[in-house]
């Protein structure tokens, strides 16, 4: 209920300031279990993701939000709590298997699960290696997978910042459903769970139109000489995701109403076959 009272008060104040603009809300099923997978560039996309969507988006956040401590502790937990967000511990190991089990019974409950497989917010605008998590979710659950690309939200308010700036405006895009049906049986198989997890990245950077970095986010947030490093590489520090090059039942990468004549984004597709190729007997994540 408090999700419902917080939108309809937030809602039209987002609206009238922001003016947001929204792509593919059909693409989200209205009913039954389904999983949003975004980019997480900035702490607006909690607002400005879930906002044009009909139904309640639970998203797995991560437990620092519930456990401050004094006044501040107390507004955070019950703001989070009653928007709809479920607490994860991020440390890895056990904790990883315990977010799972949460994600999995959230999806059982017939819910929209809201979920950034980058694990963090990104250190600047582009978009990095995807955690296998996700793909788990996917295959044990059977629920659609739905990309959610993020746009401007890491201008608007980027990380550090408090409040957000007027401008520009924030969009959010909604791809059509991944369909790995062809991969169901196979959620304990690393590999197949990597080929999952680029296959949803690349339908986020075919939405966003972000450059891809081939790192974890965390990773080089934490090291500063190899945030440099990286956006220095080029073509060596940014292979593009893997979209599951052939097999039957193979999607069509490429987003509707996107480069189509060859441009930056159509080498980027050339890209995703060779590296699918170089590193298909090598994966073992």
């Amino acid at each position: 209920m408090f999700y419902w009272v917080v939108k309809a008060i937030l809602g039209p104040f987002l609206y009238l300031v922001w003016r947001p603009r929204a792509q593919g809300t059909r693409n989200v099923p209205r009913r039954g279990p389904a999983i949003l997978v975004g980019n997480h560039l900035s702490f607006a996309d909690h607002f400005f993701g879930p906002l044009p969507l009909p139904r309640k988006v639970t998203f797995l956040a991560k437990a620092e939000y519930f456990t401050g401590t004094g006044v501040k502790g107390l507004v955070s937990r019950m703001f989070f709590r009653g928007v709809g967000q479920v607490p994860i511990d991020r440390t890895g190991g056990r904790a990883s298997e315990a977010a799972l089990r949460t994600g999995l019974r959230v999806l059982a409950e017939g819910r929209l699960l809201g979920i950034y497989p980058e694990g963090t917010r990104a250190p600047d605008n582009r978009l990095y290696r995807g955690k296998t998590g996700v793909a788990r979710l996917a295959l044990e659950s059977r629920a659609p997978v739905i990309p959610m690309a993020m746009i401007n939200t890491f201008e608007l308010m980027p990380s550090g910042r408090t409040l957000p700036r007027l401008r520009p405006r924030p969009e959010v895009r909604f791809g059509e459903p991944l369909d790995f049906s062809r991969y169901y049986g196979m959620a304990h198989d690393r590999a197949v769970l990597r080929a999952v997890t680029d296959e949803i990245m690349y339908a986020i950077m075919r939405l966003s139109g972000q450059e891809y970095v081939d790192r974890y986010a965390s990773d080089v947030k934490n090291d500063p000489a190899a945030e440099e490093g990286t956006a220095s590489a080029g073509d060596g520090g940014s292979r593009v995701p893997e979209a599951d090059a052939g097999g039957p039942g193979e999607p069509e990468p490429a987003a509707r109403g996107r480069d189509e004549t060859g441009g930056p984004e159509e080498r980027d597709a050339e890209r995703v076959a060779s590296n699918a190729r170089a590193r298909g007997a090598t994966s073992g994540e």
